[in-house]
């Protein structure tokens, strides 16, 4: 099994009552799966991208679990474009799954489907990424 972590911080003073912006991740051979939920907004999206800068392994293919995602913003938005970036440049990729809501309609409207692939679940997802072979196992 692969190592985890969950992170849990509010989305702000102002949103304190509102929904809770977590954070949790999981790596598996080749692969950081990083799940977002609540709201990612321009008072969250810096945590989020120290978040993916710290977990995503260098070579790793990401994918983003949105299924609890309830609102993204274009701040949001611009931390997953980087994100498939920087994945780019290791040769990797990055999938979001369980996009849905607010966040589909931002993506489609902006139709970031061709850098950001969107399937319906992290299981698709793990099922899509290329093969990766993992150093000392030839």
């Amino acid at each position: 099994m692969g190592a985890s972590s969950q992170h849990d911080s509010p989305t702000g003073p102002a949103r304190a009552s509102a929904t809770t912006f977590r954070l949790s991740h999981r790596h598996l051979p080749g692969t950081s799966v990083i799940a977002v939920g609540g709201e990612v907004d321009l008072a969250s999206s810096g945590r989020l991208a120290d978040y993916v800068n710290c977990v995503r392994r260098p070579g790793d293919h990401v994918v983003f679990d949105l299924t609890r995602l309830l609102f993204l913003d274009c701040s949001g938005l611009r931390v997953l474009i980087a994100s498939a970036r920087q994945a780019a440049e290791d040769d990797a990729v990055v999938l979001l799954a369980g996009v849905h809501g607010v966040p589909a309609r931002l993506m489609h409207l902006v139709r970031i489907h061709s850098l950001l692939p969107m399937v319906s679940t992290v299981e698709q997802a793990l099922t899509a990424l290329p093969i990766t072979v993992c150093a000392g196992t030839m």
